[in-house]
């Protein structure tokens, strides 16, 4: 039995030369969702600023041109970065804060759930109230839509906009500041090759 057990751990062992697989789908996975968020943000900076800044409708952030002229160039700056696994380690820094503070002044409030799942086991009192409205919009849209149509790219959901996806993309920068972009597929591996002493 323990030979059995030896050679499962030596085959588990073997994996190591993959373990450029984890950093790099990593960084793949958050590539689009910074390239999205900061170049959407580009897109309309006064708007963002505008967001960032207003208390009423927006997030009240104090020097709002500055922080969304930061966190623009950050995200989209940070996507290529991630891309090509270079300056890893420090552009998460950025990213991660970029992370709190949308955790903090955006998603907050709403509590865990992205998705509105009353049957979840973090599902607040908003997200249990949103079961009477998404029935009634689906038997409005069944009367006088066409909810076949309608749902056919997807279930039709109510958008809680909790801490979920921002708080895996935190857990997700933080294991790509600890283990770096990874071996053979980033600039940081070969750059650290070429000019670092061993």
């Amino acid at each position: 039995m323990l030979t059995l057990l030896n050679r499962l751990q030596d085959a588990l062992d073997a994996t190591r030369r993959l373990d450029f697989l984890g950093p790099l789908l990593l960084r793949l996975y958050l590539v689009p969702i910074f390239w999205m968020a900061g170049t959407h943000k580009l897109a309309d900076m006064p708007a963002t600023i505008a967001w960032f800044g207003n208390p009423d409708w927006g997030l009240g952030l104090p020097f709002p041109a500055l922080l969304a002229w930061l966190a623009a160039l950050t995200e989209t700056g940070g996507a290529l970065l991630l891309l090509f696994g270079l300056a890893l380690r420090w552009i998460s820094i950025p990213l991660l804060v970029t992370m709190l503070v949308a955790i903090a002044s955006v998603h907050w409030p709403f509590g865990w759930q992205a998705i509105a799942d009353p049957s979840a086991p973090f599902a607040n009192e908003r997200v249990l109230a949103s079961v009477e409205k998404l029935e009634r919009a689906r038997t409005l849209l069944k009367a006088h839509g066409n909810y076949d149509w309608l749902t056919s790219s997807g279930k039709l959901v109510v958008l809680n906009n909790g801490i979920e996806f921002a708080t895996t993309y935190l857990v997700m920068l933080v294991a790509l500041f600890f283990t770096g972009a990874g071996r053979w597929v980033s600039l940081d591996y070969w750059l650290a090759r070429r000019w670092r002493r061993p």
